[in-house]
């Protein structure tokens, strides 16, 4: 008899054992799909805004150079000096991208990883 019961207490810790593992493994799917699509929606959402920014940019920035070509009665100068505008803030941007860009995205996506 004693035999018999151990053999049922090692099934049944087997088959919790095995209840355990699958629930574990649903459970770190789940997780990583939600990390996942919080991270795939969270870039499309940038990308979109980014998209917009850059047509705003675009038209202000062409705005912008025959203005100032009006101004100065010569397009090509108009559209070299914003240009040049540009080329200076590129070159501010190169230099800092280190603090602008790299920390806040690492603290977004560490948030989304390890928080919850």
């Amino acid at each position: 008899m004693a035999f018999e019961e151990l053999k049922e207490n090692t099934e049944n810790i087997q088959e919790q054992a095995k209840a355990y593992l699958q629930s574990t493994a649903a459970y770190y799917k789940l997780w990583g799909f939600k990390v996942a699509m919080k991270s795939i929606t969270m870039i499309i959402k940038f990308s979109l805004i980014l998209l917009c920014f850059s047509m705003v940019l675009l038209f202000c920035s062409v705005a912008a150079a025959f203005a100032i070509g009006k101004i100065i009665d010569s397009y090509a100068l108009g559209f070299l000096i914003v240009g040049g505008v540009y080329l200076v803030i590129t070159g501010v941007l190169f230099l800092i991208k280190n603090k602008i860009v790299e920390g806040p995205i690492l603290e977004k996506f560490s948030e989304i990883f390890f928080n919850e």
